[in-house]
């Protein structure tokens, strides 16, 4: 993963954080954070800034997010519906979330995108309570940009000082 990044900066962030938000487990902490520490130079020959690590991560996840949102629109409650017994799912559960979604869905995707495990999944839950897809993406929008900040932040932070951390490893 880091080779991609080193190789293909802002593309290779944008394809790696739209499979995250996907629901491919990819981990957007090593995504971002790298993509920040490249944007600082600890991997000389790299030539990122910081608001492109974090408008690339930014928009792979809205990208991936729409995905697993259709995901959960045409295919997740039928699915589930038809199979979802055999995982302990019945149909009055499916409906109870979907109420509860309708009233709390803007919250729960706005606050979701900024907890991990949380904000990968919430996507499928927004589809299938049919969250209007302007709606879903204002608020993934909104709720994945300190997510990616904060992370490409620190990367950043650490790769300034990429040379004295790395020499502190080389101790007794």
């Amino acid at each position: 993963m880091q080779q991609f990044i080193t190789n293909y900066g802002y593309l290779a962030i944008f394809v790696l954080m739209l499979a995250e938000s996907a629901c491919i487990p990819v981990p957007s902490e090593l995504i971002m954070t790298f993509g920040g520490a490249l944007a600082a130079g600890a991997v000389p020959g790299t030539h990122l800034n910081l608001i492109g690590v974090i408008l690339a991560g930014t928009a792979g996840n809205v990208a991936g997010s729409y995905i697993a949102w259709a995901v959960g629109r045409y295919g997740a409650e039928p699915a589930l519906r038809r199979w979802g017994k055999r995982i302990g799912i019945r149909e009055h559960d499916i409906d109870r979330g979907i109420v509860w979604f309708d009233r709390h869905g803007n919250k729960a995707v706005l606050i979701g995108r900024v907890l991990p495990v949380v904000r990968t999944f919430i996507s499928l839950p927004a589809g299938i309570a049919e969250m209007p897809a302007l709606r879903f993406g204002i608020y993934t929008t909104i709720g994945c940009i300190p997510w990616t900040a904060a992370l490409a932040a620190a990367g950043y932070a650490v790769g300034t000082n990429w040379e004295s951390i790395a020499n502190a490893f080389h101790g007794p």
